[in-house]
């Protein structure tokens, strides 16, 4: 620490830090428009002058370190005046349209015109007009606004590793733009609207629908993928408005992904809003507003005979707090209730490996200097996680391996092209590469949900890496937001027999695709569709029965690294839509007890962790060093490895009900070189 005089006010600040960091840390706030905080530092808007002792004019606080007793003074006349001088320089080409400015209200040169402008310019030339550029459907420009603070392109170089914005020209004639006509193909590219200190670059969905003054905030958390990033929900009466990143340092720090910020307009499209009900003579559906009409007929339906057998089709989407609520009604009733995942996934798992620290994210800024990625395109699967990734790269010595499959990174990468086969020797110490992957110490190593589809029976690749490296970091990155959790229910994958021995058939939130209706097609049986949106697949089904989505009910979900969250409730629910929980909760709440506290597990977890250590071990003892692994039936499926998440825009069933990302997905689409990647 070091002395300093700020105002002539004493304090001790941090060494090898910024003067406007120094202040910022002891509560002064000082103006700026180039710097911030996850960003290098520009210094070229000059809106952070102060004076220090001894010199002679005005320097920007932003790239000036701190010293041993120095005397900084950031409200004196020469410094107002100095930052008055550059309020004016920028509003010389500025057009003055804050009624129409979508950033109006919110702007940084709006509000600092006010605090330290001029009621009046001496500025009597046309003004400069540029050019609006392209960045495809997700980023609205109007370049005449910018004023070259070069966040935008500071962003693109640094985090999201796409060179898509530059300065060109100098001068007078600089503007920011770019010498291609192209996309910000970028999955976190929405990001720059939030760093734009005006309006430059404005949210194009978003626009001329609301003032920021008619909007109400909500928390919730990003349902598209297993990150769990935090995020604003900003609503106007009954419809959502915009997303806005929450600052979390633990998980996403200030980013979200595209498919987090304008995916909401899934809401209004395609949306189951009424009980309808397939009459059982003509076959035709007829529309019923009445619950209790509907909760009757679903007695008679799953109650009427004793013998009966229901399945339920459930997904890796389903929130966390109906798991438990299915897991309890299939324990207390196994002769009559059979839960079955529709798809193979991470999920089945007969072994589960409990992590007790959920600061994973925050274990990437360790002294690791090597990673591995097994079958992983961690780009499309976790766009935040690739942008932590990246930065470790620019920033440390750091060397990130793909094994098992090649993708067009964002960052250097060493591709490393193995099979199945070559992995498991890797494990078994058998191959060159093993040895750089055993010796190197605290190692990060990102497990892809397709290798471990691969795998049949107990064979757990997470248990064995544990025993043979105890100081690595692995995380098991997935494209579901329940993923990581849904071992500790063993879930079982359905089969053909299972369609054929059961009489009822309830689809829980499942996705429609050819799988789903090569399974339920020719099927004589009945069929409940509980679902958010509509599909084809649900007109066959014999009742179609709304539920609400993430935006609309309070869940609890756990991301990839075990952290508990929950969303809260932003919106009410459209038409007879109602939460999956009460309508199981009403049919079964006379047969079966349910425990209201899901998170019971986890408190106990937190309080005994002692009592969990054995259990650990047991679960985790069939590996590949165990004697028991060669006693039982373990198989390994010879396909290529590739990427569970072909498209990052339409990733699960929110996502492709967004007309937003159908046309993201589309305008990506068009640059696809048939295979290739360059």
């Amino acid at each position: 620490m070091i002395e300093i005089k700020i105002n002539n006010i004493n304090f001790s600040v941090k060494k090898n830090i910024s003067i406007l960091e120094a202040c910022k840390y002891v509560g002064i706030t000082i103006p700026r428009f180039c710097y911030h905080e996850t960003l290098s530092v520009a210094g070229n808007c000059r809106m952070c002058l102060v004076e220090v002792e001894n010199n002679p004019k005005p320097i920007s606080s932003c790239t000036r370190p701190v010293e041993n007793n120095m005397a900084i003074f950031v409200d004196t006349p020469l410094v107002k005046k100095a930052r008055e001088n550059v309020i004016e320089t920028l509003l010389l080409n500025h057009p003055l349209d804050c009624p129409i400015c979508d950033q109006g209200g919110e702007c940084d040169l709006q509000d600092q015109t006010k605090v330290f402008g001029s009621d009046s310019s001496r500025f009597f030339f046309n003004k400069r007009g540029v050019e609006d550029k392209n960045c495809g459907p997700l980023i609205k420009t109007i370049m005449t606004r910018c004023i070259h603070c070069t966040r935008c392109v500071r962003f693109g170089t640094e985090i999201a590793g796409v060179d898509f914005l530059g300065t060109l020209n100098r001068g007078t004639a600089t503007e920011i733009g770019s010498y291609t006509t192209k996309n910000f193909s970028s999955e976190i590219s929405g990001n720059v609207i939030d760093l734009c200190p005006v309006g430059a670059l404005t949210s194009k969905p978003y626009a001329f629908k609301a003032r920021p003054w008619e909007l109400k905030v909500n928390e919730s958390i990003d349902l598209t993928d297993s990150s769990g990033s935090n995020i604003y929900v900003n609503f106007k009466e009954t419809e959502i408005m915009r997303v806005l990143p929450k600052n979390n340092t633990e998980i996403n720090q200030t980013l979200i992904s595209d498919k987090a910020r304008f995916s909401y307009d899934s809401l209004k499209n395609c949306r189951l809003q009424k009980i309808f009900v397939q009459s059982q003579i003509d076959l035709k559906y007829f529309e019923t507003s009445n619950w209790p009409a509907l909760l009757k007929r679903l007695d008679v339906l799953l109650f009427s005979k004793p013998t009966q057998k229901i399945l339920f089709l459930i997904d890796e989407e389903l929130d966390f707090e109906s798991l438990t609520l299915l897991n309890t009604l299939q324990n207390a009733l196994p002769n009559n209730i059979n839960i079955k995942l529709h798809q193979k996934s991470v999920a089945t798992s007969n072994n589960v490996f409990l992590s007790w620290t959920t600061d994973k994210f925050h274990d990437l800024k360790k002294e690791s200097k090597y990673c591995f990625l097994l079958s992983s395109n961690i780009r499309l699967e976790s766009a935040i996680l690739n942008a932590k990734l990246r930065n470790k790269v620019v920033s440390q010595t750091f060397d990130v391996f793909s094994l098992g499959q090649n993708f067009h990174s964002s960052f250097p990468l060493k591709f490393v092209n193995i099979s199945i086969d070559k992995i498991l020797k890797l494990f078994e110490a058998k191959t060159s590469l093993a040895s750089l992957l055993l010796k190197k110490e605290r190692p990060l190593i990102i497990f892809g949900t397709s290798l471990k589809k691969r795998f049949y029976g107990n064979f757990d690749l997470l248990g064995v890496l544990k025993k043979i490296i105890p100081s690595a970091i692995t995380l098991e990155v997935t494209k579901s937001s329940n993923s990581t959790i849904m071992p500790l229910f063993n879930f079982k994958v359905s089969s053909t027999n299972d369609f054929n021995t059961t009489d009822i058939i309830c689809a829980l939130n499942l996705t429609d695709n050819t799988s789903l209706r090569k399974n339920l097609s020719g099927l004589n049986k009945k069929v409940i569709w509980f679902n958010t949106h509509g599909s084809t697949l649900s007109k066959k089904s014999s009742v179609l029965i709304p539920l609400l989505t993430g935006f609309e009910v309070e869940n609890k979900y756990i991301n990839l690294e075990q952290r508990p969250q929950k969303t809260l409730k932003s919106l009410n629910g459209v038409g007879d839509a109602r939460d999956f929980k009460k309508i199981l909760k009403a049919l079964y709440s006379k047969k079966v007890n349910f425990k209201n506290d899901s998170f019971s597990f986890f408190n106990e977890i937190v309080e005994h962790p002692n009592k969990f250590k054995t259990l650990t071990n047991k679960l985790t003892n069939s590996s590949l060093l165990a004697s028991s692994y060669l006693k039982n039936k373990n198989f390994v499926m010879n396909y290529p490895l590739k990427s569970s998440l072909e498209d990052f825009y339409l990733s699960n069933l929110f996502t492709k009900n967004s007309k937003i990302m159908a046309q993201c997905s589309q305008e990506t689409r068009k640059t696809f070189k048939n295979f290739f990647i360059d």
